[in-house]
């Protein structure tokens, strides 16, 4: 009985030796498929936060008024923005949180997440107005132009341009008018902006480019003063056609105000009428009669103001007239360019001669 049984045990001692190797391939079994389910998830998840290919069409999205993360998801997931909700709003609060503002925004459909939260932590879309201003525009045109804005209105830039609230650092005491100082640009205007927070930054920026140029100096030509040097570019930016003109015209106030001759300049008659030219630019002998402190051809010496918004280039020329002892020009050429000239005569000779090449002097 004995043997018997010492034979059997030793049979059956093996077959329990190999049970718990069973269960230890079992388990790593198990481990190995809960590898794979954790590893197939989380392609899962990274395919929902970076998307394979590339983004597409453009959508113009709106975040309601408080908003919560949530209802952000959803809004994205419906315009196909992001592809899952629920991943999104994990995605969010996994990488800190946020609070995004409400507004307008432009995403694309099929975008990686981290893009889109990046676009809506920038902030919405601000709409702007696109307001031109050309240079040589009187005040009252360049009101004209700032009624184009809809929510602005001329009537009242203008009477804050008169009113002398706002000033430029070039403007002396006892002068209310921002006639030419102004700076002619083309300006980006934000729903917050009113009349006066444009016409702040309008004679900012001119301020800013006088200095620049060299407005701020303690000795300008012909001893004149800043304000006066920005009179003397305005009548530059009025009459000059052509760029190299500018130069000379300025040489050629120069000389004049030096000599205490009249200016006689046509585009301080056109101002004193009002600022609008005859048809064809002509100013007519009846013009030259207006009685007005504008008229050079009846007062000596500059105008009260400018008469235009000068441009960066003929604020240059103001201050650095090229020299030449010229006292008269003319339009000579077709493209609006003069002839210069030192006495009456040649003057005359240079007038017959844009005549008889059919250019209207």
């Amino acid at each position: 009985m004995s043997g018997i049984f010492d034979q059997e045990h030793e049979r059956a001692t093996p077959g329990r030796r190999r049970g718990p190797s069973r269960v230890l391939v079992a388990l790593a079994v198990a481990a190995a498929l809960g590898l794979v389910a954790v590893a197939g998830t989380w392609l899962w998840v990274r395919g929902k936060i970076d998307p394979a290919g590339p983004a597409g069409a453009e959508v113009a999205l709106t975040v309601p008024e408080g908003a919560s993360t949530a209802e952000i998801a959803e809004l994205l997931a419906t315009e196909d923005v992001v592809s899952d909700a629920r991943v999104f709003r994990y995605y969010v609060q996994l990488n800190g949180g946020a609070s995004f503002q409400a507004g307008d925004y432009t995403l694309r459909r099929n975008s990686a997440m981290g893009e889109v939260v990046a676009t809506l932590d920038d902030g919405p879309e601000i709409a702007f107005d696109q307001l031109t201003v050309p240079e040589g525009l009187t005040l009252q045109e360049v009101a004209e132009r700032v009624e184009a804005v809809e929510r602005l209105s001329s009537e009242r830039f203008l009477e804050l341009a008169e009113g002398g609230a706002t000033r430029s650092r070039y403007q002396p005491a006892g002068v209310d008018s921002l006639e030419g100082l102004l700076f002619p640009d083309t300006y980006r205007i934000d729903v917050t902006e009113d009349e006066a927070a444009l016409l702040s930054r309008m004679v900012e920026l001119f301020d800013s480019v006088a200095t620049e140029v060299g407005y701020d100096r303690s000795q300008l030509p012909g001893g004149l003063s800043a304000y006066e040097t920005i009179v003397v570019a305005s009548l530059i930016e009025s009459e000059a056609k052509v760029p190299e003109d500018r130069g000379k015209i300025s040489r050629v106030i120069h000389n004049r105000l030096d000599a205490d001759m009249l200016l006689q300049i046509d585009a301080t008659v056109i101002y004193a009428r009002g600022g609008k030219p005859r048809e064809g630019g002509r100013v007519l002998f009846s013009d030259l009669e207006v009685d007005s402190p504008y008229n050079t051809y009846k007062n000596e010496g500059l105008p009260p103001t400018p008469i235009a918004v000068p441009g960066r280039a003929s604020l240059e020329a103001a201050l650095n007239p090229v020299p030449g002892d010229w006292l008269y020009y003319v339009k000579y050429e077709s493209n609006g360019a003069h002839a210069f000239s030192v006495t009456g005569a040649e003057h005359n000779r240079r007038i017959a001669e844009a005549k008889a090449k059919g250019v209207n002097p």
